[in-house]
């Protein structure tokens, strides 16, 4: 009987093209804040993301349909699909709502308590997946840094505030709750473009009934810009990196991989400075140095 090799995929540290990929990931996903507010103006919040969902389930689709790739094989990971796209549009339906009564400030660092639920959630779900103590003092250190750069929020003493930061964190246990469903279920056997699929038609009508109920409505034809904001949130965001993203989830330890999202939100603090002309704090180079260390005390080999 051949030996086990040393990192299974749920264990497997993030080697050197596992790392570059995951930054290419967060720096389109830092970009995707700024191309969505860009498109607010034009495009509601709920529209957008059921717009994006939508659109890029079909493109999505004809991708499949194009490479031969099997979408409707018995392979058992059905419910596992509905529960992770459940899981999706939840998240995306509490971010959004929240950002109506916190700062995104706050958002952001409410939001970024995920990769903290998934280190936990895998403790139970995915026991060889466990932190050691130098790596949850990797994971503290790269959250130390976005408080960094973002700044330790003050109690909220507005009631509306209260329920917005709660908003928050309940998308952060949505998107470990996706997270962990990929890693732990039969999705994990499914291609990555079916487990996005089931994360898209899943979330589409829900996105969709929220812009509904919350009475929005495009009173223009939007511009040119928000146009552009939602093709790169649709093709390139949703249908690309999205996909990718779920395919190294299933290859490389999930912990791991949502310790590298940190990266994102700095990011997003970046790409405002250069499309949107706001401004950056000396602290940020602080910042970006603890997060990229705690990175390093994540990904080494335990």
């Amino acid at each position: 009987m051949s030996e086990k090799p040393a990192h299974t995929s749920t264990t497997r540290p993030l080697d050197a093209a596992a790392a570059a990929v995951m930054v290419v990931l967060c720096l389109s996903w830092g970009f995707n804040q700024v191309a969505v507010k860009l498109a607010l103006h034009d495009i509601p919040p709920f529209t957008q993301a059921a717009l994006r969902s939508a659109m890029a389930a079909g493109l999505v689709a004809l991708w499949c349909r194009l490479r031969g790739i099997p979408l409707f094989d018995r392979d058992g990971s059905l419910w596992g699909g509905v529960a992770a796209g459940a899981g999706f549009g939840v998240e995306f339906i509490l971010i959004y709502q929240g950002l109506a009564f916190t700062t995104a400030t706050r958002a952001v660092l409410f939001i970024y308590l995920a990769p903290f639920f998934v280190v936990l959630g895998a403790r139970i779900f995915l026991p060889a997946d466990r932190f050691s103590a130098p790596q949850w003092l990797g994971l503290g250190l790269s959250f130390a840094g976005m408080l960094i750069a973002f700044g330790v929020p003050t109690p909220a003493l507005d009631p509306r505030q209260a329920l917005g930061d709660f908003m928050m964190v309940g998308g952060a246990l949505a998107w470990a709750f996706t997270t962990l469903v990929i890693k732990a279920s039969k999705l994990g056997r499914a291609s990555a473009e079916k487990v996005m699929l089931y994360q898209l038609v899943v979330s589409a009508p829900m996105l969709t009934l929220a812009a509904l109920l919350a009475g929005e409505r495009m009173t223009h034809m939007p511009s040119a810009v928000a146009l552009g904001s939602v093709v790169y949130q649709t093709v390139w965001v949703v249908s690309i990196t999205f996909v990718i993203w779920f395919a190294l989830v299933v290859r490389y330890s999930a912990s791991r991989l949502s310790a590298f999202t940190f990266l994102t939100p700095l990011f997003g603090v970046a790409a405002g400075h250069l499309v949107l002309n706001e401004p950056l704090t000396p602290a940020f180079a602080a910042a970006v140095a603890l997060v990229a260390g705690g990175l390093v005390l994540v990904n080494r080999a335990k």
